[in-house]
């Protein structure tokens, strides 16, 4: 039989909280996990697996309804690679527009610290704020 790791074990590994993997369980995110004679949850190696893409996913802002549509898609087998391939590649595109993004604002960021830094520079003051420099 195959080694199973306990809830708390796959939270400490996984990083989600027990309440979220109840409520991926709930939403169909998470399909066939298997239970112990007392009823609790026993999740396999490619349980874990799962919840890295699943974290993946959702720490690079896929809505939950497509993380969904995705699993359920997985669910049924290579039938599907192209429509999970499409997710995938619709997903990737909205999170580098989203890198782009986060650049130009990084690049705003570091032009108005410049100029603070440069007026703290020419009015003499040596004094940069708690935990900043003025270099």
């Amino acid at each position: 039989m195959t080694e199973t790791l306990p809830p708390a074990e796959v939270v400490r590994r996984s990083g989600f909280s027990l309440d979220t993997l109840r409520y991926y369980e709930r939403v169909g995110l998470l399909h066939g996990i298997s239970r112990s004679a007392s009823g609790h949850r026993r999740f396999s190696e490619a349980d874990l697996e799962w919840l890295g893409v699943l974290r993946c996913l959702r720490d690079t802002g896929m809505p939950i309804a497509e993380m969904c549509r995705y699993a359920a898609s997985a669910r049924e087998g290579d039938r599907t690679l192209a429509e999970r391939l499409a997710l995938l590649t619709a997903h990737e595109e909205r999170v580098e527009r989203h890198i782009a993004e986060l650049r130009a604002q990084q690049e705003h960021l570091r032009e108005k610290i410049a100029w603070y830094q440069e007026q703290l520079r020419r009015s003499g003051s040596d004094t940069a704020p708690e935990g900043g420099s003025s270099a």
